[in-house]
């Protein structure tokens, strides 16, 4: 295993809903660039689990085209560069890139899936409930669909 890497919005996700140890349960290590440490710095206290990684080599090209944040930018180069298992992000256009460069991505309803697969929470609905109450965007399609892989159905 080469580790996992994450960008802010998980993590402050995670945080806001009281759920932060649901990603140390499940992934022990996440690796964050510096920008995504200093992004997560005013809302998520320190946690000796949350590793914070440079880049050895620049940017690559691909990924500064694509004209993203500081942090997510960073946090695509340091899983590319270390070969990263998982990259945890959620943004639409930071999760498209990173799959079209090959990395294996999960995002924050993923990383619910997988709790509730290993019984670190009874349901996921709380938990998307939770999120979208501190104003985190999740399409209605992809609540149902989360919803229903765990046998859980949507509220009408």
């Amino acid at each position: 295993m080469t580790g996992v890497v994450a960008d802010a919005s998980p993590l402050i996700a995670f945080h806001q809903i009281g759920q932060l140890p649901l990603l140390q349960a499940i992934f022990t290590t996440l690796l964050v660039p510096p920008s995504v440490a200093r992004e997560i710095a005013p809302s998520v206290p320190r946690q000796g689990w949350i590793v914070e990684r440079g880049l050895a080599r620049p940017i690559p090209p691909p990924i500064l085209e694509a004209e993203l944040g500081p942090g997510e930018s960073e946090a695509i180069g340091l899983a590319l560069e270390i070969h990263a298992d998982q990259f945890l992000v959620d943004e639409k256009e930071g999760r498209h890139l990173a799959q079209r460069l090959g990395l294996h991505v999960i995002g924050t309803l993923g990383v619910l899936l997988a709790a509730k697969r290993k019984g670190l929470i009874p349901g996921v609905r709380p938990q998307i409930e939770a999120l979208l109450q501190d104003n985190f965007w999740i399409s209605p399609r992809l609540v149902e669909t989360t919803l229903a892989e765990v046998g859980e159905k949507a509220e009408p």
